[in-house]
């Protein structure tokens, strides 16, 4: 199948407004059909380019290196060089073509030339320019020095005079100037509507972390919760009561906080494991995120995940279209690359003329811009430091919205891997939970597991963090009561034992 019908078909996945605005490739490539028809005219084929233009071999020297010298020096006054090249006029390029005529005389049209070195904007080599070609550029191109060119019907026919030739001729190619300012145009235009988009975005994600901030209160925010302190309370009373640990009913943050975990755990856009980190293909981010979304429903539809507030169902849906906008944007970025890369390879094929500077995909941003400009540079499309646009919103989105809500791992005991409540903070400030930090003490164990440190047998309750404490007990209801009841099951047991009772063989009569 033709790459235009392809492109077309993945075109129709996308939402209407990324559609209408994507490069034009069928025009495009109909502009080629009259590049080539206006270089037919100027005598200029694609055959005759491809012969013109291709690098020649290198030149080989003689074994006397005087002779060498000379023979390269006699050659290069008896050529001619064509160039292709862009010059900058306002805000766009013009291509054309530069004939330096380097001989009085027009050289043989078998003659080998010497090596020429290609510059980054143009491609300049040392062969024999046919004489019609001259002709034709004479009759139809403008000159780069003061001379002027003489019209006559009986020139066309005449054969080339070497002495009334110029040093240089300049052909415009007209054709070839409307098919960069049209692919030119295109990707600015592309650039500005994806300015606008991600405006639109990041106002999105704005108010959608507002939303999620209002539903997934904590404790304090709707229980009469006072916060606890060595220097107005006494430590000795500080107690966890059942009220304090449960959830309102008018908080969904027990739910935020799964949801937000099966996301990070989905790494839809993005890898962050040992064996891959980076930006993830279409259809790997496509198949992640359906998982993710079909993981979700069936919680939901189990009653595993309850949106008791009306406004979190609200906040899912735009949580998910969020995610689907990325997901689009991400087809439609490898859609236009590949047409932007296909059409220059076309027009390099079907011209004959060498390949375009790199025109800069309009999906590559700075991430130390300061506004939501894109950079249209060439050099930093080829920068490690650039990013894709939909890398960014992904970016955005993830430090943005899930930092709302505290992740329970960054708030864990290393020694039980769970919550570590009620938290104590050794000297070398270091933290554990009461119980294993208990258990430590009564081994006899003096120094901190992490660092070694003679701290745990001197810790007390002065080492308790109330700050952290009431923490978990606002961020962590749930954790935090399954863990005191833990940890009170656990010092129940301890007590028998130490009575020497048997707790799995007493039996209530």
């Amino acid at each position: 199948m033709h790459f235009s019908k392809t492109y077309a078909q993945l075109l129709l996945t996308l939402p209407p407004e990324l559609r209408q605005s994507a490069i034009q490739y069928r025009q495009l490539k109909k502009i080629i059909n009259q590049i080539v028809a206006e270089l037919n005219a100027l005598g200029l084929s694609p055959d005759v380019l491809q012969k013109v233009l291709q690098p020649p071999p290198p030149p080989q020297a003689d074994e006397d290196s005087g002779k060498g010298k000379q023979k390269e020096t006699n050659d290069d006054h008896a050529r001619a060089r064509i160039v292709y090249e862009f010059t900058t006029v306002a805000d766009h390029v013009e291509p054309r073509l530069r004939l330096r005529l380097q001989s009085d005389d027009l050289p043989p049209s078998d003659a080998p030339g010497p090596s020429s070195a290609p510059s980054p904007s143009e491609v300049t080599v040392s062969l024999p320019i046919p004489p019609d070609v001259i002709r034709t550029a004479l009759g139809s191109s403008s000159f780069s020095d003061s001379q002027e060119a003489t019209e006559s019907t009986d020139d066309q026919l005449a054969p080339v005079d070497p002495s009334a030739l110029p040093s240089e001729l300049v052909i415009p190619l007209v054709s070839d100037a409307n098919f960069f300012r049209t692919l030119t145009e295109a990707l600015n235009s592309l650039a500005a509507y994806l300015v606008t988009k991600r405006a639109e975005f990041e106002t999105t994600l704005r108010s959608l972390s507002h939303d999620i901030t209002a539903v997934a209160k904590p404790s304090s925010s709707t229980s009469s919760f006072h916060p606890h302190s060595p220097f107005s309370s006494d430590p000795a009373n500080i107690s966890v009561t059942s009220h304090s640990l449960a959830i309102s009913s008018r908080s969904d943050l027990d739910t935020w906080r799964q949801i937000f975990q099966l996301y990070m755990e989905a790494d839809i856009f993005q890898g962050h494991q040992e064996r891959f980190r980076g930006e993830r293909d279409v259809e790997d981010a496509e198949a992640r995120l359906q998982a993710f979304t079909a993981e979700l429903n069936e919680r939901i539809s189990k009653g595993a995940l309850k949106l008791r507030v009306k406004q979190s169902r609200v906040a899912l849906q735009t949580f998910m279209e969020l995610n689907t906008f990325i997901l689009d944007l991400r087809k439609f970025q490898y859609v236009t690359a590949e047409a932007t890369r296909k059409i220059l390879k076309k027009h390099a094929k079907r011209t004959a003329l060498p390949l375009a500077p790199d025109l800069t995909s309009p999906f590559v941003v700075r991430p130390d811009s300061t506004d939501t400009a894109l950079v249209l540079s060439r050099s930093s499309a080829r920068s490690s430091e650039a990013l894709s646009l939909s890398l960014l919103l992904v970016q955005a989105l993830t430090e943005t919205l899930l930092p709302i809500i505290p992740h329970i791992d960054d708030y864990s005991c290393v020694i039980c891997t769970s919550l570590a409540f009620k938290p104590i903070r050794l000297r070398c400030r270091h933290l554990f939970c009461v119980r294993c930090l208990v258990k430590l003490q009564k081994r006899g164990e003096e120094h901190c597991p992490i660092c070694r440190a003679p701290t745990v047998l001197a810790a007390d309750r002065s080492n308790v963090d109330w700050a952290l404490l009431n923490f978990m007990k606002d961020w962590f209801p749930v954790e935090a009561k399954k863990k005191l009841q833990q940890n009170e099951r656990e010092a129940a047991e301890e007590e028998m034992k130490e009575l020497g009772l048997d707790v799995r063989g007493c039996v209530v009569m």
